[in-house]
């Protein structure tokens, strides 16, 4: 079993129990920001906050893709409705996570999802992460 996918279903871990899995350089590829995030310290905020902001639901299926490389399927509820996300999970030689991308569906439980995450950290992370530049 992948360390994060065992970290988040023994409960909602800290943003300091996900950065233990990290590396420095960690990046973060998600539907919900408009670029990529980099670095241990705001992807380790992002990962718990998103433990915390979406509903119960658990893993249906890991598959390892290659030694450093793990597909993990995760299927639950955001504010009671259907809400899946495919991810994959990247780790280094010492075994830390060098990249996560994932995608959530559908689109309805994807906006509430967002929608709840910015609330929670719109003042943590780079506004330009939020949306694309207007001109």
């Amino acid at each position: 079993m992948h360390p994060l996918r065992k970290l988040r279903e023994a409960g909602k871990p800290t943003a300091a129990e996900i950065s233990e899995l990290l590396a420095e350089n960690v990046v973060f590829n998600s539907p919900i920001l408009a670029r990529s995030i980099q670095g241990r310290e705001a992807c380790a905020a992002i990962f718990a906050q998103s433990s915390s902001t979406r509903g119960s639901g658990t893993y249906i299926a890991e598959v390892k893709l290659d030694e450093r490389t793990t597909f993990l399927r995760w299927v639950g509820t955001m504010d009671g409705h259907k809400f899946e996300s495919l991810e994959v999970v990247v780790d280094n030689e010492q075994g830390l996570i060098v990249e996560r991308t994932i995608a959530l569906r559908p689109y309805p439980a994807l906006k509430l999802f967002r929608d709840a995450m910015y609330a929670s950290l719109k003042d943590k992370l780079p506004h330009d992460v939020w949306d694309y530049p207007t001109s």
